[in-house]
């Protein structure tokens, strides 16, 4: 993995001898004489040198036979339902990402596609959720904001049973540290804003298919009609942060790990939500499909919403913000971003963990959980 992470969809520029390539920015190309392609290029929307090396990239890091890549990842998601018609039904996660909630419950619901929200982490419940209009089994692991793990492989076999196909979510453990291909999906999607990207500097999302087949040509349809493909820079800052990918995550994991156990012992804190805490009720799971438990977690803390974002206010290291996967350390209040409609605890606190050093976030914490009261 950390030979394909460098190498994977790089190449030497072949008219300078560039290791790194440069930027494709021309939105057209030029037709030969007979009105022809034959350097494979016509329109940036089609296909862009960039695009294509990281789109060869993240098939080969997924194991997969093709990708696509999108503007964000919320993109990639509805490009994915797209490939759905009217009268078809969705499976997916009670504590699914909201964003991907509110795509199936207000963009794709106006178009006669349904969606059950069950507790995926009871395999009994998504089999007695699956119905004859069932097509798709939407998979999130770890999931998002409570770190529950799902046993992928056996979702996919009650997905194929039913004739449905099964896609996973897989951004928060990213290639690294999960391969949902491997145990059968039949998709695999990522939002490249988080630990492929890697620098909270960039959007975007990547769809990767299992198979060359008439779904994955639905996707690159909805890709190329839909338009929402990434500019040539965004997929090259994409493409620059991949070949450090498995050590950042590497270091996420290790930090990951202590700031879990440090909140786990603290008085103030109720719960912590890491796969990694031995005593998680989804330890096993996620160490025998996932070869690290990540850098997010999530924890509660005594006294609710007022203690929860008195302690967000009193940090000094952690940055209070949205999203995940960046260099720097993040916290925020999670049933605050999600609105009205959450069911998010209303003391629990979101964290992704950084690669400053382990000792400092631990500090830095313990200060804020001093200072709140």
């Amino acid at each position: 993995m950390e030979t394909l992470a460098v190498h994977a969809g790089h190449g030497v520029d072949a008219a300078t001898g560039a290791v790194t390539e440069p930027i494709q920015l021309s939105t057209t190309f030029e037709r030969d004489a007979d009105g022809g392609y034959s350097r494979g290029y016509l329109y940036s929307r089609n296909h862009n040198p960039n695009r294509n090396g990281l789109e060869a990239a993240l098939a080969a890091l997924e194991g997969g036979a093709g990708a696509a890549a999108f503007g964000s990842g919320l993109a990639a998601v509805t490009a994915i339902f797209q490939g759905l018609s009217p009268g078809d039904h969705v499976i997916a996660p009670a504590d699914i990402y909201h964003g991907t909630a509110n795509v199936l419950k207000q963009l794709f619901a106006k178009w006669g596609v349904s969606a059950s929200f069950v507790d995926m982490t009871q395999l009994d419940a998504v089999q007695a959720g699956m119905t004859p209009s069932t097509r798709l089994v939407w998979i999130e692991t770890p999931s998002n904001p409570l770190l529950q793990c799902v046993d992928i492989a056996a979702l996919v076999d009650i997905a194929h049973q039913h004739g449905a196909r099964a896609i996973a979510d897989n951004t928060f453990a990213s290639p690294m540290l999960q391969q949902p291909l491997a145990l059968g999906c039949d998709m695999v999607m990522h939002a490249t804003t988080k630990y492929l990207g890697g620098r909270s500097d960039v959007l975007g999302g990547m769809v990767v298919s299992r198979h060359d087949d008439e779904h994955f040509a639905q996707l690159r349809t909805a890709q190329l009609f839909g338009g929402g493909v990434p500019s040539p820079f965004d997929c090259w800052l994409v493409m620059r942060s991949l070949p450090t990918l498995p050590a950042r995550m590497q270091a996420h994991c290790a930090n990951a790990q202590k700031v879990a156990e440090f909140l786990q012992a603290h008085a103030k804190v109720s719960v912590v939500h890491y796969p990694g805490l031995e005593d998680n009720p989804f330890h096993a799971l996620a160490k025998k499909q996932m070869s690290g438990f990540g850098g997010m977690l999530s924890f509660e803390v005594h006294g609710g919403k007022e203690s929860a974002m008195a302690l967000a206010a009193n940090v000094e290291i952690f940055t209070r913000a949205t999203s995940l996967g960046g260099v720097e350390s993040l916290i925020e209040h999670r049933a605050s971003i999600e609105g009205p409609e959450s069911k998010t605890p209303q003391g629990l606190l979101r964290v992704s963990v950084g690669l400053e050093h382990a000792d400092d976030l631990i500090d830095d914490l313990a200060g804020a959980l001093d200072r709140c009261g």
